[in-house]
């Protein structure tokens, strides 16, 4: 396994290694944002879920966790919440524009390295009279790498971006079911 992906670098063309490097890229940034974002959207999904509980068992205000709590004033007019929420939904969604890009752009980086490929195999069979279909398809099967890993890093991408947008959703169904409570008790 590692000698075939050794022999594939060592042959691959400038491009096709630069559309690998590129997709590579993408791939650690995908998990690297995902895992980042999921963390932080978990903290503030739970901070949020115990303020509301807070609000609606006991009658209290709003824990000193919540975010609302961290820019609202005491009087919680409807203006100023929605505001809040906004601001908060705003920095929350940071950064999950990116997944949603990789996921969309990664498997046209691949088809352009495996149009590359297959024009630079080819290229290489135009010199020989006889091809055999022997000597084509490890060509090919070679300038297909590129799609798959496109495809391979658009799969992880997406289900992240999905995973993502979930968990803002979430996030601002409780916000806005305390700002609810909050305005109701103005």
């Amino acid at each position: 396994m590692i000698d075939t992906a050794l022999n594939y670098l060592n042959n691959g063309s400038a491009i096709t290694l630069l559309v690998l490097l590129t997709l590579s890229t993408y791939f650690i940034i995908c998990f690297w944002l995902f895992i980042y974002r999921y963390m932080t959207l978990n903290t503030m999904v739970f901070n949020e879920k115990k303020s509301l509980e807070a609000l609606t068992s006991r009658g209290a205000s709003l824990s000193p966790l919540s975010a609302l709590n961290k820019c609202s004033s005491t009087v919680h007019t409807k203006e100023i919440l929605h505001a809040c929420e906004i601001s908060i939904i705003k920095d929350a969604s940071s950064g999950i524009t990116w997944l949603s890009i990789i996921s969309s752009t990664s498997p046209f980086v691949g088809l352009f390295g495996t149009v590359v490929g297959i024009l630079e195999s080819f290229a290489k069979f135009s010199s020989q009279t006889k091809v055999g279909f022997s000597i084509i398809a490890p060509a090919i099967s070679e300038a297909l790498v590129a799609t798959a890993a496109g495809i391979f890093v658009a799969i992880f991408a997406y289900s992240f971006h999905q995973v993502l947008v979930r968990k803002v959703y979430e996030l601002n169904i409780y916000l806005k079911a305390q700002s609810e409570i909050l305005i109701a008790k103005g």
